[in-house]
């Protein structure tokens, strides 16, 4: 049975429900606006420092201003139809309720987006029982990358499950597995364990055009979420460099690099970025830059770190450490405003399953 939680999400929403993944330092207020209007969903960038006075706050308080005069036909009382989202690993989270909490209290946004909790603090309890208590209460998502993560964010209380397979861009789950299995695993899951949870199921990672929103739905989920699309969106924040990167790739499984262990015990891809950010269940895909090259030949992390440093400028090397992309970067050729994007991909989605069902 549909999650009442998705359908109650946004009136006007189309089907099948487009999600716009909440990118940090990606994605706009204007994307996430753009997105919703078109029937979709979108989601802010992810907050990481919620720490009292940090400028995230007041940029976070500043897009839920901006939108709600974007929507000022809803009523007073009724959510904004964006999203936000928390990157809970970050030491910070544990001023969630002081700092945070305020601002969704004042501006109810529809959804709130939790992922990366540091496993030793386990801080998602806490945080979805605070959104829980807001009157309306947002959606809350929590993204997953197997079934142990999954219990997990029942247990805590999750509306939406975002099933992230590991062909996605940008971070995830070392140990996980693409959604062909992931997303089916936990549809079981929740029909089986979970009957009467009212308990949503989207897929993640690796979906680029409709035909891929068509397979993750044949899998088991009701809602698609897409990063990498939506990263060349007009809208988006990504550096031009960036976003040319992204438009030139192809073949995203060899184009892409996930986890590749250094002669330290994390992923190359923090590691070179110096990132102290995520633990140790977590890692990260991007494009393979000269960098990575080095690297994959044999060179130490210490040589590429020192390489950065001394051969590049500061926004080269930028550009070739953090252009976060999935394996569906090959199939992402062409920039285009984000409603654009919401619009094509139901227009595919819908095509590709009415050839589809002439196959059987």
């Amino acid at each position: 049975m549909p999650s009442t939680k998705l359908a109650g999400l946004i009136p006007w929403a189309k089907a099948p429900l487009i999600i716009s993944a909440p990118m940090a330092g990606v994605s706009s207020p204007r994307l996430a606006m753009e997105v919703t209007k078109a029937g979709g969903f979108g989601f802010l960038g992810a907050n990481v420092n919620i720490s009292a006075g940090s400028p995230e706050l007041d940029a976070l308080d500043t897009a839920f201003t901006q939108a709600r005069a974007e929507f000022s036909d809803l009523p007073a009382n009724k959510p904004i139809p964006i999203g936000t989202a928390f990157l809970t690993g970050h030491e910070s989270m544990s001023e969630f309720n002081k700092t945070a909490l305020p601002i969704l209290a004042k501006h109810n946004p529809a959804a709130v987006w939790l992922f990366s909790q540091n496993p030793e603090l386990n801080l998602h309890t806490a945080m979805i029982k605070a959104v829980k208590a807001l009157d309306p209460a947002p959606v809350v998502f929590v993204q997953v990358g197997n079934l142990a993560t999954a219990r997990e964010a029942i247990k805590d209380g999750a509306d939406v499950l975002v099933a992230q397979g590991i062909d996605g861009g940008g971070h995830q789950f070392r140990r996980g597995a693409g959604i062909v299995t992931l997303v089916p695993e936990i549809r079981n899951l929740l029909e089986n364990e979970y009957p009467n949870h009212d308990i949503g199921l989207v897929a993640a990672g690796g979906i680029s055009e409709g035909r891929g929103v068509v397979a993750a739905l044949a899998l088991g989920a009701e809602a698609v979420v897409l990063g990498t699309r939506f990263t060349v969106a007009t809208e988006s924040n990504y550096p031009q460099k960036r976003k040319d990167t992204i438009l030139k790739a192809v073949d995203g499984a060899s184009s892409t690099l996930k986890y590749f262990k250094t002669q330290r015990t994390s992923p190359f891809n923090d590691d070179i970025n110096r990132s102290k950010l995520w633990h140790p269940p977590y890692d990260g895909r991007a494009v393979i830059s000269p960098i990575h090259e080095d690297f994959i030949a044999g060179a130490s992390l210490e040589e590429c770190l020192e390489k950065l440093d001394t051969k590049y400028t500061k926004e080269e090397a930028t550009n070739f450490t953090m252009t976060w992309a999935g394996t569906g970067v090959g199939l992402v050729n062409k920039a285009q405003p984000a409603a654009e994007i919401v619009r094509e991909l139901h227009e595919e989605a819908k095509a590709a399953a009415k050839k589809l069902s002439s196959r059987f």
